[in-house]
């Protein structure tokens, strides 16, 4: 069986924070080139980012930013965000992702979300980042940022007041802070209200090209503040229906710009976005990209109609990745249209991203592959990655396994579990670091 021990006998106190706290690094297999530890385990380089384990937190919306619109400090991390991802990173994960940060004020999702719009590194939005990262840096854990734009699903309220009946709309108007004449998209009108769920938005206005063009900039201005925070990876948001989303799929995106239209058209926003960031950051910083690799509309009548995005155009978007400068894709799913048809199950992600890693590989490409969804337990998550490193790479020919993906991100089971990264390393004969204020409950 594993165990948790620590690295070294000498405490060490942690750099970049004000106050003290030991120079953590729990989560980190002691002996990483043993054969026995598994890929799960290893550490993974991308860039020049080592990450001491293949276990990432994905992004997951906290609703609790600053939510005035008249403060300085709107739209800022806060405390509860250095307590909640702080934890995670104290508790072994490789990569902290923070939330789904709009790039311009009216591309958060609710009031209460995360932005990164201000500009110098004198906002209340870059020091409350900053503060964030130190912490999570002092723990041993890398952290990225997911950088969105919510397009049409934005100006809406938390989800716990709609959830509970506290209100009969999940819209948010003005008398909360929300902006419903200003939530934007490919196209506008009333028949862009509507998402899964039969959920009702707010009638979108169109982009005009010109204001398409400042959504990139405005990504790539998020980035370059982020990198200067001390963020170690960039995460796009181009899945689940928000603004990237949109534009690639021809439900929602029949634009006649160069902008709409064609494949080609349709993911040029996606294209530029990435260009545009990997100009904006150190060519040593990471570039993710998370799409819903199918809307599930394949057998729907407005697909019939309109087409959708699916596989195959995930796939022929996925080729396009190297010259892009995108490392990692993070495959998830829907979220786009109140049509789509699936049932979740624990592979239903799973399979999707081991297909694209599967078609990618054969054409020699290595853009990583990220894994995420109804992702719990750890022998799952083994199997999902075992293969994916060099060490392992005979063992894959042998059993004719290939890994799913390169990396697994998960989310609510770390809501349920925070320290399940210890809890599996115990559960796979897996001996690793462990921080020093938990140690004596876990040795």
């Amino acid at each position: 069986m594993g165990s948790t021990a620590f690295r070294s006998p000498q405490v060490v106190k942690a750099e970049g924070v004000p106050y003290f706290t030991p120079q953590n690094n729990g989560g980190a297999a002691l002996n990483p080139q043993n054969p026995e530890t598994p890929t799960l385990f290893r550490p993974l380089e991308i860039r020049g980012k080592m990450l001491k384990n293949r276990i990432m937190v994905a992004p997951m919306c906290m609703y609790s930013a600053e939510s005035d619109p008249s403060s300085p400090a709107v739209g800022a991390l806060t405390d509860f965000h250095i307590a909640h991802l702080g934890h995670l990173a104290s508790k072994g994960a490789g990569l902290v992702i923070i939330e789904a940060t709009a790039v311009q004020p009216n591309g958060r999702i609710s009031p209460n979300d995360a932005g990164l719009w201000q500009e110098g590194t004198e906002s209340e939005q870059f020091k409350g980042l900053r503060r964030v990262v130190n912490f999570a840096h002092s723990q041993g854990a890398k952290v990225g940022i997911q950088l969105a734009h919510a397009g049409r699903k934005a100006s809406t309220v938390a989800p716990w007041l709609s959830s509970e009946g506290k209100r009969s709309s999940i819209k948010a108007d003005e008398s909360v802070g929300g902006w419903p004449s200003d939530v934007v998209g490919p196209m506008g009108g009333e028949g862009q209200m509507w998402a899964p769920g039969d959920v009702k938005y707010w009638p979108p206005r169109e982009l005009s090209t010109q204001e398409v063009e400042e959504v990139v900039r405005a990504f790539a201005q998020s980035a370059k503040l982020a990198v200067e925070a001390g963020v170690d990876v960039i995460e796009i948001h181009g899945a689940h229906g928000y603004l990237l989303n949109q534009f690639l799929s021809p439900v929602t995106n029949r634009r006649t710009d160069k902008y709409g239209g064609s494949f080609e058209n349709r993911i040029r926003l996606v294209c530029e976005v990435c260009t545009a960031i990997r100009a904006a950051v150190p060519s040593g910083t990471p570039l993710f990209l998370r799409i819903s690799a199918t809307e599930w509309l394949e057998d729907q009548p407005i697909s019939a109609e309109t087409r959708s995005w699916d596989m195959a155009s995930s796939i022929e978007l996925a080729k396009l990745l190297p010259e892009l400068g995108v490392d990692l894709l993070d495959v998830s799913s829907g979220g786009n249209h109140k049509d789509q048809k699936f049932q979740p199950h624990t592979n239903y992600q799973i399979d999707l991203a081991g297909r694209i890693r599967k078609e990618i590989r054969a054409i020699g490409q290595k853009t990583l592959v990220g894994a995420v969804g109804l992702i719990t337990e750890a022998d799952a998550a083994r199997r999902i990655v075992q293969g994916a490193d060099e060490a392992h790479a005979a063992e894959t020919m042998l059993t004719g396994q290939e890994p799913k993906a390169d990396a697994v991100l998960m989310a609510r089971q770390f809501l349920r579990e925070p320290e399940w990264v210890f809890t599996a390393a115990k559960k796979l004969g897996v001996e690793i670091s462990v921080s020093w204020q938990f140690a004596r409950g876990l040795l």
